[in-house]
């Protein structure tokens, strides 16, 4: 088995489609070492956009999160159409958690107001929103919408995830989510068996390619996933605050950044190359594997 080759350009690693091993040739999960790489967040802002520009650039197979109900989603999709090969997800969202950019539901703050603050926005935790006594029915409403705006969007869908893990938190809402993902045929991140790690999300930005590194040397055999956030580190995205107090990254501009230059640098590629990793989009399971093998993560 042979992993994608790299080769560096400019300072980045880019990854030959020629050399890139296939979900279809791929040896069975059981033996090989496979992970998806997912990037979540995507479409929050410009500066996020251009980071996942310069990520898929490099041709590394990854699953794209998109956060349909964020303003910038629309320069995502356009990006996103450039690269036909990667797999785009719908971060399902019912939270908005930065201070001075808030966003609110794709229904419409009428539409859903047990979802939403006094100013019309999503509440900025899963806690404060779950206090409010949000309605089921509106959840759904909602989610359907985000799911719909992403279907009109032109790209291609593969799977939902959710922002913050609300959307799975809650059984009420869990619920809702398995059946619309069946109803539009969407994967769900998580359900395919997949061991599902962060570990550099806590990693200092200087440190987070040594998490990395870290994080492959220890990969059983099987399908793996790993979530990831990145950014360009500018003035844009180093305005954003968190609003949850409990936030332990103390510069998440910084940190996102971070993400981005730990994924695309040497040392994270030669560490995929020496574990002879698989890496698989949700495109690549979904059609291995079929919708159906889908099961509810033990928690």
């Amino acid at each position: 088995m042979h992993l994608p080759r790299a080769i560096a350009i400019a300072g980045w690693v880019t990854f030959t489609s020629a050399s890139l091993v296939s979900a279809q040739t791929a040896t069975p999960r059981t033996s090989a070492v496979s992970l998806i790489i997912r990037t979540d967040d995507i479409g929050m802002s410009h500066s996020v956009n251009m980071a996942m520009q310069k990520l898929v650039s490099t041709g590394m197979p990854v699953s794209v999160s998109v956060l349909f109900v964020c303003p910038w989603y629309q320069e995502a999709v356009e990006i996103l159409k450039q690269h036909p090969t990667v797999a785009v997800g719908i971060h399902l969202a019912l939270n908005s958690e930065w201070k001075n950019y808030r966003w609110g539901p794709v229904t419409g703050s009428a539409a859903v107001p047990s979802l939403v603050d006094a100013n019309g926005f999503f509440f900025p935790s899963s806690e404060a929103l779950h206090q409010h006594n949000p309605s089921v029915a509106e959840v759904e409403k909602e989610l359907r919408a985000q799911i719909d705006r992403a279907l009109r969007s032109g790209v291609k869908i593969d799977y939902v995830d959710f922002h913050m893990g609300t959307v799975t938190r809650y059984p009420e809402f869990r619920e809702v989510a398995e059946r619309l993902a069946k109803e539009y045929g969407l994967g769900m991140s998580g359900y395919f068996g997949e061991a599902m790690d962060a570990p550099q999300y806590f990693a200092a930005p200087d440190k987070k390619a040594d998490s990395l590194v870290a994080f492959i040397s220890r990969l059983n055999p099987g399908l793996n996933a790993v979530v990831t956030h990145v950014g360009i580190d500018d003035a844009e995205l180093g305005a954003l605050l968190d609003m949850n107090t409990d936030e332990p990254l103390a510069d998440m501009s910084k940190n996102r950044q971070g993400e981005l230059t730990a994924l695309t640098s040497q040392r994270f590629s030669a560490a995929l190359k020496g574990r002879n990793v698989v890496l698989l989009t949700y495109r690549d399971v979904i059609a291995r594997e079929g919708l159906q093998s889908m099961r509810r993560p033990v928690e």
